[in-house]
């Protein structure tokens, strides 16, 4: 007998804590998001969605723009989770290297822009305690972090495009 109890208990603990989180993301990250994709849609109205599109191309309009400033402005600007979105500029064929690059690049940028991704700062703080606890200072680390980070996401960028062409072809999609 108690061994059922134990099991309904356990089961429907399972749904309370989906539910406690669900509402933890209702009061916390939503709202924030739903705010900041109305602030980055008015401005896009506000300056023209075909200047924004005509800036957009001329950053993606080459490799190496397309996989290191793109994504940097994306995650320098909306911070992430919301940087993802930058992928509407793009052509279909090249929105699955941009994400790639975008989330690649979570990290890296952290050490002198921690708003990027505030929510994961554990990351570099653990990466920087190592030097702070020898009394080094941390901005050349954060630097070579960051520049690390886009000799990275170019990779990847370029790999993941690659990729993705050839499976295109395999499907025979443009």
């Amino acid at each position: 007998m108690d061994f059922l109890a134990n099991v309904a208990a356990g089961f429907i603990g399972l749904f309370n804590a989906g539910g406690a989180t669900f509402m933890g993301l209702v009061t916390g990250i939503l709202p924030t998001l739903i705010v900041l994709i109305t602030f980055v849609n008015s401005i896009i109205m506000i300056i023209g969605e075909d200047k924004v599109e005509g800036f957009a191309k001329k950053m993606t309009g080459n490799i190496i723009t397309r996989y290191t400033v793109f994504p940097f402005l994306a995650m320098f600007f909306l911070t992430n989770p919301m940087a993802y979105t930058f992928g509407k500029f793009l052509e279909e064929k090249y929105k699955p290297a941009f994400y790639d690059s975008a989330v690649s690049f979570a990290h890296p940028i952290l050490g002198l822009f921690p708003h990027a991704n505030a929510g994961e700062l554990f990351v570099w703080l653990g990466i920087s305690s190592g030097i702070t606890t020898l009394g080094l200072p941390i901005s050349g680390l954060a630097v070579r972090y960051l520049l690390a980070g886009l000799v990275v996401i170019l990779i990847r960028g370029i790999v993941t495009e690659k990729i993705t062409f050839i499976m295109m072809g395999r499907k025979g999609v443009n």
